[in-house]
Parts: structure tokens; C-alpha cells; sequence
């Protein structure tokens, strides 16, 4: 372990929201980093959920946000909340000196809002990690230092993602607590299917369009081809890129074989990498490089982009390592916005369906 992790007492994390996330994902991740991080605050605007999450890692609970980032042994603060609160959050952190802040995705809901944050962070100096769990995985790190000219002859991109729904991963990996049932929606309702597009691209296409966009550089002029749901939850989008063809599929369904695969196909050479989904502490991505012939295989390694991204935090927090740029952040958010948006204008509100070729700029 780098030295800068055995320097000093762990530093103090605090966590706004006490939902699935935090309980079945940060909290096991942070158990296995007790030597650079401790849980110190938890807040949840519900009292018997933050209670009961704050003592399984015996830590103080709040109701508050200014309670929670008044405590002095809060160092790094974690935004688990619901998305909306999600910027004025992140800019009261930084107002509040904390050393580092994780935002899960997405970090705001406009291009207007992330660079306010932006503002807000280079005014202060805390550094903003974005919770896109894959750029921090060790298997899509080490694909990245080794894939060499791979960007510059991408043609084709796909994100397939097949999985059981969320809470049957939680279920198996903690006692969930203040779980919100989800309510039933009419699959045939045009507004409905927009809300599940938009929902799709923003609540689970937004983990790999961060490395979609490594493989993008004409990102900026987004066409939608065709967008349609998948039942019971999920989405098949294809799109263009400048050159570059996308193709975007998830589905959420009883199945127990989960998959989480993104592939960039090039001229001379393709990536594979293959995610362990979220909710599963079981390692890193694996990845294959093909090139002439020949497959480098990468990793697996001992832990996930969850644990990655709190190692990272620590650094930062510290005052080592590099925190993503301002401009990598915002570009990331605004691509995904841009296919979200076209996706859900090929609605047609008269019967539903899905029309093609709609294109935005971001």
C-alpha cells in the first residue's frame, strides 16, 4: 500500500443519504479501507434510518445537512441523496471547507448548474469526484495504459448491461432499512416511457458514457437513431457520435446471471471489459485487448471502482493526486444530457412510439 495511505489517522467520512447505496455499496467498501478512512457522520432526513446505518459502523447521525458538515471530524463528505439535491449540496460542502467531496452521479442536472459547481470548487480548492464507479476501476485503468492508438481508430461502441433489479442485490448484501417501493408505471403512457428513457440514460447508461467518451472526440453532436424501452426496465438506444456508432442496451429482469460489458471495436484493435456489477464486492473489471492476432488480459485485480473511488478521495484529501478537471466533469455530464434529451424527443406523444433521427447539440 502507497505511503500516503499509512500517513496520518484515517481521515473522517460523513454521508448526506442512508439509502441502498450507501448501506450495500460505500459502507462495505469503506469497511475494507479502515486504515485511510473512517465513517464518523451519517445524515438521512429520515431519524430511524440514519440511526439504525450510523450504528453498524458506530458512527454520529443527523437529520441535516449543516449538522452533518458542521462536524469537525467529517473530513470527506459522500452526496447519496436524491439527484436533485445533489448541486446544492456538493457547492455547500465546498463552502464548508471539507477536504474532498464524492458526488454519486449525476452531479447536476444542467450544464448551467455543473459549471456553478465548477466555480464554486476552483474558488474553494476542494476537489469533486463524480461517482462513475468505472473510471476508477482498476481493470478500465489498466486497459487505458495499455490500449495505446485504440481512441484514434474506434468505430464502434457498446454498453450491454443485463441485470437483476437493484433491490434483489440488496437484499443479499446488507439489511436494507427506509427502502422507497417503486411505484407502478403504465409502460404504454408516452410520458411514462419518457421518464424511463430518461431515467435509463441518467440513472445507469451515465456509469460507462465517461469511457464511451474516451472513444468520442466529436462528442458534441449527438443523433439519436432509435430509443426504445425494454420491460420491465430498461432501454435499447443507438446513436452516432461524429464517426463513431454507438449502441447503448440495458435490461433489468429476473435473471441471475448478471453482465456488464463495454466494448470499443477499432480497425486493428477492440477493448472488452467485462464489470462486476455494483452491488457485487467481487474485484475488478476484467479487460481484453486484441491486436494482430494476440489478447492482453487485464486483471481481474482486488477491488472495485467503488473502493477505487474512495482510494482516490483519500489522496485528494491528503493534497496528493490529480482530481478529474472541471472540463471533464461538465463534458461528461453534458453528454450524457444531450442523449437523454434526444432519446426522449423521439417519443411520439400521439401513440408512443419511437421515431428516428433527432438530433441535439450539447
Amino acid at each position: 500500500m502507497s505511503s500516503q495511505y499509512q500517513s496520518g489517522a484515517p481521515l473522517g467520512v460523513g454521508i448526506l443519504g442512508a439509502g441502498p447505496v450507501t448501506q450495500a455499496i460505500h459502507l462495505p467498501s469503506l469497511a475494507r479501507l479502515t486504515d485511510i478512512l473512517e465513517v464518523r457522520h451519517i445524515m438521512d432526513v429520515d431519524p430511524a434510518v440514519a440511526e439504525s446505518v450510523a450504528g453498524r459502523v458506530g458512527a454520529r447521525f443527523s437529520t441535516s445537512m449543516e449538522e452533518l458538515l458542521a462536524d469537525p471530524g467529517v473530513d470527506i463528505v459522500a452526496i447519496c441523496s436524491p439527484h436533485q439535491f445533489h448541486a446544492a449540496q456538493v457547492i455547500a460542502c465546498c463552502r464548508a471547507g471539507k477536504k474532498a467531496v464524492l458526488c454519486e452521479k449525476p452531479f447536476a442536472m444542467t450544464g448551467e448548474e455543473a459549471a456553478g459547481i465548477s466555480a464554486v470548487s476552483a474558488e474553494t480548492g476542494v476537489p469533486i469526484i463524480v461517482g462513475a464507479m468505472h473510471t476508477f476501476d482498476p481493470g478500465w485503468l489498466a486497459a487505458e495504459a495499455a490500449w495505446e492508438d485504440l481512441p484514434e481508430q474506434v468505430h464502434t461502441i457498446r454498453s450491454s448491461i443485463v441485470l437483476p433489479p437493484n433491490p434483489r442485490f440488496e437484499d443479499f448484501a446488507t439489511e436494507i432499512v427506509g427502502r422507497v417501493p417503486m411505484p407502478e408505471r403504465d409502460a404504454t403512457d408516452p410520458e411514462v416511457i419518457k421518464a424511463m428513457l430518461q431515467g435509463g440514460v441518467m440513472g445507469l447508461a451515465i456509469h460507462d458514457l465517461p469511457l464511451v467518451r474516451r472513444f468520442t472526440p466529436d462528442f458534441a453532436s449527438v443523433e439519436v437513431l432509435h430509443a426504445e424501452i425494454a420491460q420491465p426496465f430498461g432501454y435499447v438506444i443507438s446513436l452516432r457520435a461524429g464517426a463513431v456508432s454507438i449502441e447503448l442496451r440495458a435490461a433489468m429482469n429476473g435473471t441471475w446471471e448478471p453482465s456488464w460489458v463495454f466494448e470499443a471495436i477499432g480497425n486493428d484493435a477492440a477493448l472488452k471489459i467485462d464489470f462486476t456489477p455494483s452491488y457485487v464486492h467481487a474485484g475488478s473489471a476484467a479487460a481484453q485487448i486484441r491486436r494482430g492476432g494476440q489478447t492482453l488480459v487485464l486483471g481481474p485485480y482486488g477491488h472495485n471502482g467503488y473502493e477505487g473511488e474512495w482510494r482516490k478521495l483519500a489522496e485528494l484529501a491528503r493534497g496528493t493526486g490529480q482530481p478529474p478537471s472541471a472540463e471533464t466533469l461538465i463534458h461528461d455530464l453534458e453528454f450524457a444530457l444531450s442523449i437523454a434529451d434526444a432519446a426522449v424527443s423521439l417519443v411520439d406523444d400521439g401513440d408512443g412510439r419511437v421515431a428516428a433521427g433527432k438530433e441535439v447539440n450539447a
